[in-house]
């Protein structure tokens, strides 16, 4: 009996951990399971076509009189989560509306401010890659004033200081058209440089190797043979082969997006070789007097890099520079004392901080005065300085010409034309 009873015993714990050791091994072969599986792949299957409307008219969107973009139908402003949980299609959806809003800008400029475009290189064939700046009618005989707008870099084009705030709050704080009809306004010359259009992108010839040429071992099935389990842990250490990728981009990926290359402009293939190109093509040509600089976020840094490469013709020209939130760094890019003396003499920084406008905000680096913009965001900074940033260049104007008329044996101090910021 007893013998009997340990022997049920036996079977009993016997099956409970073989069930055990099963449900263990069917944990482990789901965790494999799912640790195969690429998500974000997985949803690219169930995208809508990557294709958008060509005009602001398809789209059904416009902008209204106080410049803000809305729904024609609805009255709502823009919504990016135009589809949940397909955040790649909402993307490409807000980049097919930016493209479309660049040539809005581009229209803007050209009817609301007759500037005309400017090709770059100013030699440039027929055939090879092409940029443009826009001039108004008097930028290279204006002989008083000229005024340079420079942006940042990024999607942002000619005419642009934030492509995100015109398609979100509205016209005037994210372009440059009231700094333009302002300058215009008051007697300047403008030029609008165009400093992220350095490349022509083109869609890549049928059968081009994202990596390069494939080598004739590479590409012949009689190469060298190796076991296909060696092959395929070769391909798993490797981030995923060739074979592996062809695989998800047929199955799981059937939108695949076009593989294209960029060929560069030349002399205008970066901001930094942009600015210099059109310093040495228009600005050091226009005939005005005294040159005024707007340069928001990177382009202060290609001021920076102008000033190193033609620190004699910019200290000549320019009677004074606005930034905004300017990225330069007069140590990593090298200037010299001279420069850092003569950017604390002509230049002002309107940086993102809490402090009210104009408030003075300490620097650690011994170059231009940094002053509020009354903003913490990068993106404002440009339009909320708008009015210091003219009345900075009335100031430094007068000092110009209130210089000019003394004697020459009268030696001028620093603080006789530096901006008095408790005036701005």
């Amino acid at each position: 009996m007893l013998v009997r009873v340990v022997s049920c015993l036996f079977l009993f714990f016997f099956n409970i951990a073989q069930m055990a050791q099963e449900d263990k091994e069917k944990t482990t072969a789901l965790k494999d399971l799912l640790s195969r599986i690429d998500l974000d792949e997985l949803m690219k299957k169930d995208e809508p076509p990557l294709t958008f409307p060509k005009t602001l008219e398809e789209f059904e969107y416009a902008f209204n009189d106080r410049g803000q973009l809305r729904h024609t139908k609805t009255g709502e402003a823009f919504v990016f989560n135009y589809r949940e949980d397909l955040h790649r299609w909402n993307q490409k959806r807000y980049e097919a509306l930016g493209e479309i809003i660049t040539q809005y800008v581009y229209e803007r400029l050209e009817e609301e401010c007759n500037l005309t475009r400017e090709i770059l290189p100013v030699d440039a064939t027929e055939d090879e890659p092409k940029s443009f700046i826009y001039l108004s009618e008097d930028a290279l005989t204006n002989p008083d004033k000229l005024l340079v707008l420079i942006q940042g870099s990024g999607v942002v084009r000619a005419g642009q200081w934030a492509r995100r705030l015109i398609i979100n709050e509205d016209m005037d704080s994210g372009s440059q058209l009231p700094f333009i009809k302002r300058a215009i306004e008051e007697g300047y010359g403008v030029m609008v440089l165009n400093p992220n259009e350095n490349y022509l992108e083109v869609e890549k010839a049928a059968g081009a190797s994202p990596e390069g040429p494939v080598s004739q071992q590479e590409a012949s099935p009689e190469g060298p043979e190796e076991p296909a389990e060696k092959r395929e842990r070769k391909e798993e250490r490797e981030g995923g082969g060739r074979k592996k990728r062809d695989f998800y981009e047929k199955y799981r990926n059937p939108q695949k997006e076009k593989e294209t290359e960029q060929i560069p402009i030349r002399d205008n293939s970066s901001s930094e070789e942009h600015t210099l190109y059109v310093w040495d093509q228009f600005v050091s040509r226009a005939a005005a007097r005294s040159i005024f600089i707007i340069a928001h976020s990177y382009g202060g840094l290609s001021f920076v890099e102008l000033m190193i490469q033609r620190e004699a013709e910019v200290k000549n020209r320019v009677c004074a520079v606005a930034m905004t939130d300017s990225v330069h760094n007069v140590w990593h890019q090298e200037a010299g004392k001279s420069i850092l003396e003569w950017l604390q003499e002509h230049c002002c920084n309107w940086v993102s901080s809490p402090e009210p406008l104009d408030t003075l905000v300490e620097s650690m680096l011994p170059d231009c005065p940094r002053v509020s913009a009354g903003t913490e965001r990068h993106e404002l900074t440009s339009w909320r300085s708008f009015h210091s940033i003219f009345k900075f260049f009335e100031d430094a104007l007068e000092a110009q010409e209130s210089s000019d008329q003394q004697p020459s044996t009268t030696v001028t101090t620093r603080s006789a034309n530096r901006i008095k910021h408790d005036e701005i």
